[in-house]
């Protein structure tokens, strides 16, 4: 079965900035009792991008949005957008191919769903994208 995917979805982990793809994933299992992942892709403090779930499957990124959804999230942001100059970088190219994959897809960040009561990602998004059209990869 094919995803119509309508959103392209930034989150941040909201924890350590050093924790681990397998440290987030373990909380996932163990804390939320989840059997998919939150986010499609990850993105560690060094910039590094790791695939958590398949693109073909839906995460646990926002409730009632998952099916037509791809998450991605820096790890990070537990109190403020604290991002590192890799983390943006390494998120604008990102964005980038999976906005060439879903050209029809909106990038947004969790919190600018209807309903959601975070901070997620300590950013505009939007803004952010802007930016990253305008710049380039120049964070």
């Amino acid at each position: 079965m094919s995803r119509e995917i309508k959103n392209i979805v930034v989150h941040c982990t909201g924890g350590d900035q050093h924790a681990t793809p397998e440290d987030i994933q373990h909380y996932w299992r163990t804390r939320n009792k989840w059997k998919n992942d939150g986010y499609h892709l990850i993105i560690d403090m060094f910039g590094k991008l790791t695939t958590m779930q398949p693109l073909h499957l839906p995460s646990n990124g926002v409730r009632g949005h998952n099916q037509n959804s791809i998450n991605i999230s820096w790890i990070g942001g537990k109190y403020e957008d604290n991002r590192t100059k890799m983390q943006k970088s390494a998120l604008a190219n990102a964005l980038r191919v999976l906005r060439a994959m879903y050209p029809e897809a909106e990038i947004k960040g969790h919190r600018d769903f209807k309903g959601v009561k975070k901070s997620c990602p300590r950013f505009d998004v939007k803004e952010f994208v802007e930016d990253m059209d305008v710049n380039g990869s120049n964070f």
